[in-house]
C-alpha cells in the first residue's frame, strides 16, 4: 500500500518534450490524492501556455529556470548550478521525496530518498537512431548518467524496454527497487470528433527518432493530405521544414486535442520512442494508430495498431494507402486503439508510482533503525 506519510514530492521536469506533460498528468492525480507536488522545471523556461497548463493544478508549486539538461549542448556548469538550485528547494519545502525525472542530480547530496524515471537517454537514442558507436565526446554524460543511478534508490520506466535499455546501457549499479509504471493520460482530454481525410503526426519534428521525416515523404505517395504538428526547431537552433505537408507548429494541449479528434490516421513511424504519449493520445481521440515496429511501441500496443519498419517508406505509404482504402478496417483498428489506450490512465499511473514510492521509503526506513 502506498505509504500514508506521502505528502510532498520535489519533482524535477523538463520544458522541451513528453516529459512536460508526464509530469503535470502524475502531479494532478497525485493532487487528487492530497500530495503536494513542488515542480522544478529545467530545460528553458517554460513557454507561457506551459505556464498556464501547471497553473491549472492545485496541488503544484511551479519553480522555473533556464538551466541546461544533461543531454543539451555544454551542459555542465548549466547541471552543477541547478543541483545547487535543487538542493535549496529541498531544504526550503522540506519533501518526503525527490523524483528527478533527468539524470544530472541522481548523485547529489538530497536529505531525502530520490526516485529516478528513465524517459529516454542518449544511449539508446543514439543505438536506435544512429547505429554508429557513441562519439567520444558523450563520455561524461555516460559517466554521469551512471553515477546517478548509482545513487537513486529507486528507478522506474514507462516500459519494459526502456527499462531494459538502461540495465543494457549501464549495467551494474542500477537501483534494486525498479519497476515499469506506464504513463497515463485523462480520457476528458481527448474525443473524437467527425473524422476527417488526413494523416496527422504530433512530437518534435526535429528529432530523427520520432522520424517525422518518413511521414512527410509518404505525402506524395497517399491520396490524403498529411499534417504535422510540433516543434520544428531543436535547441541548438537548427530547424526542418516538410515541403507537401501542412506545418500546424506547436500547438498547446487543447489545440492538439481537436487536430486528434479530426484525424482519421495517426502516423508515427518511430526508430525510438519510449513509451509514445502521442500515439495514447490519438488513441483516445478515435485515430487508427500506424507505429513504427520497434519494442517498445509492440508492448504498449500490442494488437491495436498498424507496424511499419521505420526505415522501409513504401511499407509506411503501403499501410497508409490500405488503411485510407479500407474504412471499416481504419475504423476497426481506431476501436481497438482507443479500447488499449483506456487501461493507461492516470489513476494506474499514480498507483504504481506510489508503490514504488512506498518500497523507497520502506526500505529507508528500515536502513535507518539498523
Amino acid at each position: 500500500m502506498p505509504d500514508p506519510r506521502l505528502k510532498r514530492i520535489l519533482m524535477t521536469s523538463d520544458t522541451v518534450g513528453g516529459v512536460w506533460t508526464y509530469t503535470l498528468e502524475l502531479a494532478e492525480a497525485l493532487g487528487a490524492r492530497g500530495i503536494e507536488v513542488v515542480l522544478a522545471a529545467l530545460g528553458g523556461k517554460p513557454s507561457t501556455t506551459q505556464r498556464g497548463e501547471a497553473c491549472r493544478i492545485p496541488a503544484l508549486r511551479l519553480h522555473t529556470s533556464d538551466f541546461k539538461l544533461e543531454w543539451m549542448e555544454n551542459p555542465w556548469i548549466d547541471v552543477t548550478a541547478s543541483g545547487r538550485w535543487l538542493l535549496e528547494l529541498e531544504k526550503q519545502y522540506e519533501p518526503d521525496l525527490i523524483h528527478l525525472n533527468s539524470y544530472g542530480h541522481g548523485a547529489l547530496a538530497f536529505q531525502r530518498p530520490v526516485l529516478l524515471t528513465a524517459h529516454s537517454c542518449v544511449l539508446s537514442w543514439w543505438e536506435a537512431v544512429k547505429r554508429d558507436p557513441l562519439p567520444a565526446h558523450w563520455n561524461r554524460y555516460r559517466r554521469e548518467v551512471a553515477r546517478s543511478l548509482r545513487a537513486a534508490d529507486a528507478l522506474t520506466a514507462p516500459s519494459e524496454a526502456m527499462l531494459g535499455a538502461i540495465e543494457r546501457h549501464y549495467g551494474p549499479g542500477v537501483p534494486e527497487v525498479r519497476a515499469v509504471v506506464p504513463n497515463g493520460r485523462s480520457r476528458h482530454r481527448y474525443r473524437p470528433a467527425a473524422k476527417e481525410s488526413f494523416v496527422l503526426t504530433a512530437g518534435r519534428l526535429w528529432d530523427d527518432a520520432k522520424n517525422a521525416a518518413a511521414v512527410a515523404r509518404a505525402a506524395a505517395a497517399i491520396p490524403w493530405p498529411v499534417c504535422l504538428a510540433g516543434d520544428d526547431q531543436a535547441p541548438d537552433g537548427a530547424s526542418v521544414d516538410f515541403p507537401g505537408c501542412r506545418m500546424l507548429g506547436r500547438l498547446s494541449a487543447d489545440e492538439l486535442a481537436g487536430w486528434y479528434g479530426r484525424a482519421a490516421i495517426y502516423a508515427l513511424p518511430a526508430r525510438y520512442e519510449p513509451f509514445g504519449l502521442s500515439a495514447l493520445e490519438a488513441a483516445l481521440s478515435g485515430c487508427a494508430l500506424v507505429l513504427g515496429d520497434i519494442a517498445s511501441l509492440r508492448e504498449i500496443w500490442q494488437d491495436a495498431a498498424v507496424y511499419v519498419r521505420p526505415d522501409h517508406d513504401h511499407q509506411l505509404a503501403s499501410a497508409l494507402r490500405d488503411l485510407i482504402a479500407n474504412p471499416l478496417q481504419r475504423e476497426n483498428m481506431a476501436r481497438r486503439a482507443a479500447a488499449r489506450a483506456r487501461a493507461f490512465t492516470p489513476d494506474r499511473m499514480a498507483s504504481g508510482y506510489l508503490d514504488v514510492c512506498s518500497a523507497v521509503t520502506s526500505r529507508r526506513r528500515a536502513a535507518c533503525v539498523l
